[in-house]
């Protein structure tokens, strides 16, 4: 199933330009939720005190830096295809015990069964192949570990969605214009969940990547949806 029509260096530059202020156009757009939504993702994975923890396309480590605070004995890797991304990461308070790893989420560079847990974070609608990408997830997942995604997905017609709408393709490339200095990302932004999928055809690809379906859950009148899986 292809998810992103766009080509990978496109998707690369445009994160590598709005790096310097990705972590706080997040916490503006979602009013600081999407921490909270971060705190249930690593909680889902059901993790052991020493867990092997591979966030995929971490960015600035949000999601490995929440695995580590939950599980300090953890190892935990951020691998992403975006070089200032991660270098941004680094320079976070508290981030320094996160492994970083350059790599392609469509061929992750870690051997078959290495991790506890795979999480992903506002990763998969910008990936060129998702099913490619959620085999890939299950490969490096040992059996009995367990695959979480947490992203922005098309939103089921409902009564307040025009307002929603209008917030997120009006509202939202204001403020990164105006913020990150980059209006044509956060205008990329919107479109890109207007063209992805919704949680139950996120929950399909899981499926067919071979995971057994554990959860699925919606957040914010269900703009956003977390769905975990588990190796056999």
């Amino acid at each position: 199933m292809i998810a992103n029509p766009r080509r990978p260096e496109q998707i690369r530059a445009m994160f590598a330009r709005i790096a310097h202020r990705y972590d706080l156009m997040n916490r503006l757009m979602t009013g600081g939720m999407d921490l909270r939504w971060r705190r249930h993702t690593i909680r889902a994975c059901a993790l052991p005190p020493d867990a092997r923890v591979l966030d995929v396309g971490a960015g600035t480590g949000d999601l490995a830096a929440e695995a580590l605070r939950q599980h300090p004995a953890a190892f935990v890797v951020g691998c992403d295809f975006t070089l200032p991304m991660m270098l941004r990461g680094r320079e976070k308070p508290g981030r320094d015990r996160i492994r970083w790893v350059g790599g392609d989420a469509l061929r992750l560079p870690f051997p078959d069964g290495e991790f506890d847990a795979v999480v992903s974070g506002f990763v998969m609608r910008n990936v060129a192949d998702l099913d490619l990408a959620f085999r890939e997830q299950a490969r490096v997942t040992r059996p009995g570990g367990r695959v979480a995604c947490l992203e922005a997905i098309r939103l089921p017609p409902r009564w307040w969605t025009p307002f929603y709408r209008f917030y997120f393709h009006r509202v939202v490339p204001w403020i990164g214009a105006i913020v990150a200095g980059d209006r044509a990302a956060y205008t990329y932004l919107p479109q890109s969940v207007e063209d992805f999928f919704t949680l139950e055809e996120l929950a399909q690809a899981m499926i067919r990547a071979g995971l057994i379906l554990l959860e699925t859950r919606a957040f914010l009148f269900g703009a956003v949806g977390l769905v975990v899986g588990v190796r056999p």
